[in-house]
């Protein structure tokens, strides 16, 4: 094993020690006792690692003196035997400073940091003079546990002994700093040294700009380095190289391999690996290939680089191919490997060969290891394999916040939205925090189910976990708050991003036309354009989603033209049925039809049902049966064209067409989906359907309706009993459409939902023109803000009108 800097320093120093304890008792060589002898063969054995045998040498001799006893203490130490080493101190009779700083390095270097602390403070209450190389080892300690309020402390104790000459401190204060990010503090002293031709120095501050991902400075730094005639060795390159790749300094990467070539690294592992690893990063996969080629043997970690590299860059099946390679090698992969594997059979979709990977992973015994485990579970949750995702998930002993979000986010990308959130509550209950990761995909689950009380609660916890926010956290705040149609919400959390994406801005477009205000989408579009923000594919199918339920012929019109001509994004399905569907609504039928003829792509179910929809505003029955039957062959068990073109003959008095489109559903199988509403209310949902009876305040309910019937007609309401589709008398239609689940459910919040809280409904289908007009009488009447998001959008009625301005 090779030994750190500082153990090299205190061999040595022990050394010099024990040359001078003999020359000032002796005059030559030839007149030095046995004891010498002894001591130098003693010294030898450990060193070569015979240290039992170097024990029984020890436990020999009738003579020994203090460098007898402090060589054993340092070789129980350095070997890791720190309770014999202990031991062995505490017999040892008299005790100087190498004594103590042996076995404190001994403590530090195997990671005790409790008792490397408690026997420095030891030392020096007990009188003994601190050295430079005690000082070093807890200096070390604080730099790998990140512990910089000891640090600080021992700086001052630095300060207060007058160490902070000592170039050797020095280094461990400037390592120490900047290992626990404090980089500022680490060049102040790094400046202030006059002394500064160790390469180890150099390296420490080249590694801390590295380790802060601050590689720019870094790469000055080695600039300066060499300028000051510092040679780098085999140390220094890793952590430069790792710099260049963070900021994907390719370039500089590359004369930085020139100089490896020069002084001769470029064959050592760890230059090698890190060369591949930079030129990986860089998106160079040639000259990482050619990197890993020149590496001395089968290095894994060189080879983990090159199939990380591979999967980041989207070469998976390259990625699968090279780890083949390594498996025929016979190479020793490790818990590095697998991961990227799985994740590149993932990428690729290839199951076969992902089973193939876990059978391997079982026999090798790496299923254990949590980070294999961990790809293993993401792995099965992106192929969509759920089941084998929460076995994996389950067989494992020790879960993170990775495994659960490996879980949680997998049943969220597959629709499991529901069983996304159990998982989340269940993670929660274990005890373990959020990341997020995690928060991100909760968010959009939550978003997707629209379940706005979770949403705000996961929200909030978020905010006191204290975690910094990130763009995908912010991106489903503002998704999940629009499609809850908390559209104000979702502004003000737009507003306090310092980063915004295209998705940030597709987000905000898509919600403002979802909640009726396409205005104000169209006014963000315009803004993201301003900002220098180009729109994807997403972004227009908003825009023109807007302009659609806005009105807004005339500029859909050129927001599609400049799709191609602009941005050269060319129109798809969900683009043509938005401009169809806003000819539709203009009552620009025939142009509708010429659109969906002059079509680049071929009509999907989407751009038909959006014209079987303006058949039914505009009752259209010969094109409207056109478009049905085009989706009676894309989507056969769909009833949705069934019952739109049983809806457009019903508003037509075409009964008897009605009742065709009936026997056919029923002999096809194909039953249509129940009108449902509900509301959420303290965490619990009231479900209602037309005529429903079945929930507990139904007296109560049906006691409201007549109240809010008898009022809103003293205003002016007047049933449309074009929405009654049942072939009964004017009273009994009048009297169904009182019933409709959406008057029930309104009935209901205006019964418990306190005053000043908007009552918020959701419907599985489009909300019926009657219940539309209804709404605004009773939001009107009733003083209450009414919220109902259908399947189509959002409307907001307050005091007699709707944000969707009738235009839906």
């Amino acid at each position: 094993m090779r030994l750190r800097f500082q153990e090299l320093s205190l061999l040595r120093f022990v050394h010099i020690k024990q040359f001078q304890y003999f020359h000032s008792s002796h005059n030559s060589v030839r007149n030095l006792p046995p004891i010498y002898e002894l001591n130098r063969h003693l010294n030898g054995l450990w060193k070569s690692g015979r240290i039992d045998e170097a024990r029984r040498v020890f436990d020999g001799m009738s003579e020994r003196d203090e460098f007898t006893w402090n060589t054993m203490v340092a070789a129980y130490a350095h070997s890791g035997r720190l309770t014999e080493a202990k031991q062995l101190f505490d017999e040892t009779p008299k005790k100087c400073s190498i004594t103590w700083s042996s076995l404190i390095s001994g403590f530090c270097r195997y990671g005790c940091e409790t008792e490397s602390f408690r026997l420095f403070w030891q030392m020096q209450y007990e009188g003994h003079e601190l050295s430079q190389f005690a000082l070093g080892s807890v200096l070390r300690v604080c730099s790998l546990n990140a512990l910089l309020s000891r640090g600080e402390q021992i700086h001052a104790l630095v300060i207060k002994t007058h160490f902070d000459s000592n170039a050797f401190v020095n280094t461990g204060l400037v390592d120490m700093y900047a290992k626990c990010g404090s980089i500022v503090e680490a060049q102040m002293i790094f400046n202030e040294m006059s002394e500064r031709k160790s390469h180890v120095l150099w390296t420490a501050m080249i590694t801390g700009y590295s380790h802060n991902n601050d590689g720019f400075r870094a790469m000055m730094c080695f600039r300066d380095m060499r300028a000051e005639g510092v040679e780098p060795n085999q140390y220094t390159f890793p952590c430069l190289l790792t710099a260049c790749a963070v900021v994907s300094a390719r370039g500089f990467g590359g004369q930085v391999h020139g100089c490896i070539i020069r002084l001769g690294f470029e064959a050592n592992v760890y230059v090698g690996s890190a060369l591949v690893n930079m030129y990986a990063k860089c998106g160079d996969l040639y000259s990482a290939m050619r990197a890993l080629d020149s590496v001395e043997g089968d290095d894994v970690v060189s080879w983990n680089s090159m199939l990380i590299g591979c999967v980041r860059q989207g070469f998976e099946e390259e990625a699968f191919l090279l780890f083949k390679k390594m498996h025929s090698k016979a190479m020793d992969v490790d818990d590095f490997t697998y991961p990227s594997v799985l994740s590149s059979c993932a990428s690729i979709n290839d199951m076969g060969s992902a089973k193939s990977v876990h059978c391997l992973i079982v026999k090798t015994g790496f299923e254990a290891y949590k980070l294999v485990s961990n790809a293993l579970v993401d792995m099965y949750a992106k192929g969509g394999e759920l089941g084998s995702a929460f076995e994996v998930f389950n067989s494992m002993m020790y879960r993170d916040v990775v495994s659960w979000t490996s879980l949680v986010t997998g049943y969220a990308y597959n629709g499991s939205y529901e069983e996304a959130l159990k998982l989340f509550c269940q993670m929660r209950i274990a005890g373990v925090d959020p990341d997020q990761t995690i928060t991100a995909s909760v968010l959009s689950a939550c978003a997707e189910l629209t379940v706005l009380e979770f949403g705000q609660q996961v929200h909030t916890n978020f905010l006191k976990s204290g975690l910094r926010s990130t763009v995908s956290v912010d991106n489903s705040l503002v998704t999940m708050y629009a499609k809850c149609g908390c559209i104000e919400v979702a502004h003000k959390v737009f507003d306090s991003m310092s980063i915004r994406d295209v998705i940030t801005w597709t987000a905000l477009i898509i919600g403002y036309a979802q909640n009726g205000k396409g205005k104000y989408s169209l006014g963000l579009y315009d803004e993201m354009i301003a900002s220098g923000t180009k729109p994807d594919f997403i972004t227009f199918i908003g825009i023109l989603f807007a302009c659609s339920h806005a009105g807004f012929e005339e500029r859909g019109r050129q927001y599609f033209e400049s799709m191609e001509k602009v941005y050269g994004i060319k129109p798809g399905p969900d683009h043509y049925a938005c401009m169809i569907d806003l000819l539709g609504r203009s009552g620009k039928m025939n142009e509708a039809k010429e659109l969906l003829n002059q079509m680049n792509v071929e009509p999907d179910a989407t751009v038909w049902k959006a014209l079987l929809s303006a058949c039914r505003v505009h009752k259209d029955l010969e094109l409207a049966e056109r478009a049905a039957d085009a989706l009676f062959e894309l989507e056969p068990q769909n009833a949705m064209p069934y019952v739109l073109l049983s809806n457009i003959y019903s508003a037509a008095g075409f009964w008897e067409n009605t009742a065709k489109i009936r026997r056919l559903m029923k002999l096809r199988g194909i039953s249509k989906e129940p009108g449902c509403s509900w509301i959420e209310m303290n965490s619990k949902v009231h479900k209602f359907m037309s005529e429903d009876r079945s929930h507990p305040k139904t007296d109560q309910i049906y006691s409201k309706i007549g109240e809010i019937m008898m009022l809103i007609k003293e205003a002016g309401y007047v049933p449309d009993i074009n929405f009654a589709l049942h072939d009964v008398d004017e009273e009994g239609k009048e009297l169904g459409l009182a019933y409709h689940s959406e008057k029930l459910a309104v009935a209901f919040g205006l019964l418990y939902v306190p005053q000043g809280v908007p009552i918020r409904i959701f419907k599985n289908l489009r909300i019926c023109g009657d219940c539309h007009v209804a709404m605004k009488f009773i939001s009107r009447i009733f003083h209450r803000h009414i919220i109902t998001r259908d399947s189509n959008c959002f409307h907001h009625f307050r005091e007699g009108t709707c944000s969707c301005g009738d235009y839906w």
